[in-house]
């Protein structure tokens, strides 16, 4: 049986892609033969980050992760994050010449160049010498990955995503009491998502916005006319996809969203732009609109047959997830 640990800085309370991702490989990894341990915040004492106090930064020493390891004697790692905890379990495993693979889940250089003044390259340079030691390197998306080798990453592996069909459903009960039509985004409220791209249109019905994050308080003062709903899980959640009309993207730098596919799977066609992400899940599907005018995508989806969102949706599924990312860790392992 494979052991494997999983490192990662994104763990609960914390609602992401990165953590519900991970969470389900857990729930499936028996079917694989394999037992996952977690290595997360959990297990050390934190600070919040800097402009971003939701997100907490652990304070790890590669000395504590040696330790978990000998304790937890795992077969396999794989380091999900390139925060604190995977750089000291990196750190710790190069210096026992442990063999790991790693997932590249975010456009970090993207998210820090929104932030900060540090130029993209010096971060991709970060990146690529990260992830350079692994045994291979997961995305999500065949568009990411060719932008990747471009940059010079080596090594890259696929791992698609998934979604929870029997939870993201179509309903008829419809819970938003606001004018329809309803555009929903769901994901972080921060600079980096693009929302002001989605909240100054001149849309009929109702913005919706569920989510929390540092940009909420002044998005709110700005656009007053929309709805905040802040952060939802499970049947709320899904509740809401289904009570909604067009489900809209503004982000110019995620590397899948999770969100398309509950989406899809809750019967709601998408708006957005065409970036890596959409590209890749929308494809030829005819399951939304993307176009640089996301007033034109987000009107133009009203149209599109909720029936088919639905049946593309149930396409996606944690099971082939699971097989994949089990599967990339075997063969990169076996293939040195």
């Amino acid at each position: 049986m494979m052991r494997l640990l999983i490192a990662t800085d994104a763990w609960r309370p914390q609602i992401n892609g990165v953590v519900r991702s991970l969470e389900y490989m857990a729930v499936e990894a028996p079917r694989f033969g394999t037992e996952v341990v977690f290595l997360t915040p959990e297990r050390f004492r934190s600070v919040p980050m800097p402009t971003y106090p939701e997100i907490r930064l652990s304070l790890v020493r590669p000395g504590s992760v040696a330790g978990i390891l000998e304790e937890v004697q795992p077969t396999h790692v794989h380091i999900a994050t390139e925060g604190p905890i995977g750089l000291a379990t990196r750190l710790t495993c190069t210096r026992q010449g442990r063999a790991f693979t790693t997932s590249y889940h975010t456009r970090f250089p993207e998210y820090v160049a929104a932030r900060t003044r540090i130029p993209e390259a010096w971060s991709y340079r970060a990146l690529k010498r990260f992830h350079g030691a692994a045994r291979a390197m997961m995305v999500s998306t065949p568009s990411l990955e060719r932008d990747l080798a471009g940059r010079g990453f080596r090594n890259i592996m696929r791992w698609t995503r998934g979604v929870d069909t029997g939870l993201f459903r179509p309903r008829t009960e419809r819970i938003l009491d606001v004018a329809a039509p309803i555009f929903l985004y769901v994901g972080r409220v921060a600079v980096e998502k693009n929302l002001d791209a989605f909240l100054s249109l001149d849309l009929p019905g109702t913005k919706v916005v569920v989510g929390d994050g540092p940009a909420r308080t002044g998005l709110e003062r700005t656009y007053p006319e929309a709805r905040f709903l802040g952060a939802l899980t499970g049947e709320d959640l899904a509740r809401v996809y289904a009570s909604s009309d067009v489900f809209v993207f503004p982000s110019l730098t995620d590397t899948f969203g999770i969100v398309l596919i509950e989406a899809l799977a809750s019967g709601l066609p998408i708006a957005a732009f065409p970036v890596t992400g959409p590209l890749d899940v929308i494809g030829a599907s005819g399951c939304g609109v993307l176009s640089p005018d996301l007033r034109e995508a987000a009107l133009g989806a009203l149209a599109i047959p909720r029936e088919r969102c639905r049946a593309y949706g149930e396409t996606f599924t944690w099971q082939e997830s699971a097989r994949q990312f089990f599967s990339n860790i075997e063969k990169a392992h076996s293939d040195h």
